[in-house]
């Protein structure tokens, strides 16, 4: 089933009555989210259609396999936005796809009005290397790279 937009979704609810909000939730489960494991799965359910590893991926992303491994079953949790975003774009992952990654993980979505952020949408778009290129980019412009798990919060 297609995923409904936000405004989609404000429709239907608008002709929602309490006593069918099961019936809601029934019918929209692949566009309403409540917990982490929507974010597992569409990060495992984009791996697997990108045809990537985990491990790949973490290496990539210049993050260590266990920590990797623990953010995306869930065990840890991390309040650094660039350690997901290192992770989606090792991930190959499209600025749709880690846009959706990002609020499916609780955190704010890259907003192109903040001019670090403008510059990682293009990043995202035009993919001009590896993370070390991306951070290269970033520092050049006098910005702060993408921040490894070292310091995890």
């Amino acid at each position: 089933m297609k995923e409904k937009s936000t405004t989609e979704l404000e429709e239907v609810l608008n002709n929602t009555h309490v006593k069918n909000f099961s019936q809601f939730c029934k019918e929209n489960k692949d566009s309403v989210t409540d917990d982490d494991k929507a974010f597992i799965e569409y990060f495992k359910t984009l791996f697997k259609k990108k045809g990537v590893s985990q491990q790949t991926v973490f290496l990539r992303a210049d993050i260590p396999e266990r920590y990797g491994y623990k953010l995306l079953s869930g065990e840890k949790r991390t309040r650094q936005r660039d350690v997901i975003l290192r992770i989606c774009y090792a991930a190959n992952f499209t600025v749709d796809e880690t846009q959706r990654a990002l609020k499916k993980y609780g955190m704010q979505p890259l907003y192109a009005k903040v001019t670090r952020d403008a510059l990682l949408l293009v990043l995202f778009k035009d993919r001009p290397g590896s993370i070390l290129d991306v951070n290269t980019i970033l520092s050049s412009r006098g910005m702060p790279p993408l921040r490894t798990s070292g310091v995890q919060e």
